[in-house]
């Protein structure tokens, strides 16, 4: 389906050669490069009978229509789509009009979503550059040029020169089903290039977040990101300190959790961006050697695991990222005097209060986090009972993969998790014998004597 396309970028023909060889550079485009439907693989077999339903309608209505951002830019790649934005002309007020299925979402970008069963999709009304005369509640700006509020309409050519990155800024338009190119994004596509569109320093100031995604795009990608787009991301990377937490939680499972997440990671460490989401992290990094391999490990295996069509959890990956603070912060506390589980409770504390300053963490994943965190003290427990109540434990296995980074990082020895992996796999008399072994484990002994600690309070009872 793809071929077609992938021939013509690597040898274009002499139409589509003369589209992109233009010299004229992103920030200048005003008029659209027509690619049409015969030059391209965009087909409506690609599209979702969801989007096409909205774009049908919107265009029945007299408004226009056009599929716009990451669908287009992933089928030039010839990549499949998954999400479709569609971008109108027709007020927000307009689309929900037209569709009793949607809402209106956002204050700071007004925009629409319809939903059609569990596919939404996001329709958004062309946006202009705020002028003088509009009042804080239609468009508004920090001193420090952050967008607080834009809601500014404009025309089709207005609304790709405020996209963030030149691939994003193709339009696909239902009506004839031709693709409209505002910003040689169909060049940076044939090159791999990730350029932003406009000045870079003034569009990371109104969008520290296009950091984020000039990453998440590179690494997903494989694009190169241009050097005037990526030379300010090192001195501009604390500005993500002004962005909420919440906006930034759902950052960090685009980021990490789309199979791309070992490559994404080391280009935001490349790029100061990192510390600025998980600060305590990387301090942690800086003090333990194992700290970043054990975060490498779990990446690794997290984007095997996607690729593979396996299930991933956010709650094992903050885990795996966490995991090094508080084990930092514990071992602080014990030298204290505090008691090891004590301690583990309130390292724990300390470091999930610091990171919520900078991204949040919902409880469906908080909750878990923190049990995965309290499993690792019960590991090498084994005496007795406590070897099946822990295997039985929900978050056993989650707790058991960390164990297993924990070792091949270097920050314990090796022998834990290869018992508990015979465990798992033993009939009932091989379970008996490992049980049986577990006597010499230190460990276990430091079980035996806190037993025997409890015998004289349950006598006075």
């Amino acid at each position: 389906m793809f071929k077609g396309f992938t021939r013509l970028l690597h040898s274009p023909g002499e139409h589509l050669k003369s589209l992109l060889d233009s010299p004229e550079s992103a920030a200048d485009a005003l008029s659209p490069r027509i690619i049409p439907r015969s030059e391209h693989p965009v087909s409506r077999q690609q599209i979702s009978e969801a989007a096409l339903k909205v774009l049908y309608r919107l265009n029945g209505a007299g408004f226009d229509a056009y599929l716009v951002g990451g669908c287009i830019r992933d089928a030039l790649l010839g990549k499949m789509p998954k999400d479709f934005d569609v971008a109108t002309n027709a007020t927000p007020e307009q689309v929900r009009d037209l569709f009793r299925n949607s809402r209106l979402i956002g204050r700071r970008f007004r925009i629409v979503h319809v939903r059609f069963g569990r596919e939404v999709i996001e329709v958004t009304t062309f946006r202009g550059k705020p002028q003088d005369e509009h009042g804080d509640h239609i468009a508004q700006q920090s001193d420090d040029g952050l967008l607080l509020r834009d809601n500014v309409w404009g025309n089709i050519e207005e609304d790709a020169l405020r996209r963030d990155f030149t691939v994003n800024a193709l339009y696909y338009n239902i009506a004839d089903f031709t693709i409209h190119d505002f910003a040689n994004g169909a060049r940076d596509i044939e090159s791999r290039t990730l350029r932003l569109i406009g000045d870079p320093v003034t569009r990371y100031r109104e969008d520290p977040v296009r950091m984020l995604r000039a990453v998440r795009f590179a690494a997903k990608l494989d694009f190169t990101i241009e050097p005037a787009t990526e030379e300010p991301m090192y001195d501009l990377a604390p500005l993500l300190l002004q962005i909420p937490p919440a906006r930034l939680f759902d950052e960090v499972l685009k980021l990490f959790m789309s199979g791309h997440g070992l490559i994404t990671f080391r280009l935001l460490s490349h790029y100061n961006l990192f510390g600025m989401l998980f600060p305590e992290a990387e301090e942690a990094m800086a003090d333990a050697a194992w700290a970043e391999d054990l975060i490498e490990q779990a990446l690794t295996n997290t984007d095997k695991r996607i690729a593979e069509g396996r299930p991933v959890t956010p709650a094992f990956l903050l885990a795996a990222f966490l995991w090094a603070p508080v084990a930092h912060r514990q071992a602080e506390l014990e030298r204290e005097g505090m008691p090891a589980i004590p301690a583990l409770q309130t390292a724990a504390q300390q470091v999930v209060t610091r990171q919520l300053q900078h991204i949040s963490i919902p409880k469906r994943f908080g909750m878990p986090m923190r049990d995965i965190w309290e499993l690792q003290a019960r590991l090498p427990l084994r005496r007795g009972k406590r070897a099946f109540q822990t295997r039985e434990h929900p978050r056993f296995r989650a707790a058991y993969d960390l164990l297993l980074l924990r070792e091949q990082a270097g920050e314990i020895p090796r022998g834990l998790g290869d018992w508990w992996n015979a465990f798992q796999q033993g009939d009932e008399h091989e379970q008996l014998r490992l049980l049986q072994k577990v006597g010499s484990d230190p460990a276990s002994q430091g079980d035996r004597r806190r037993k025997k600690r409890r015998k004289p309070r349950k006598t006075e009872q």
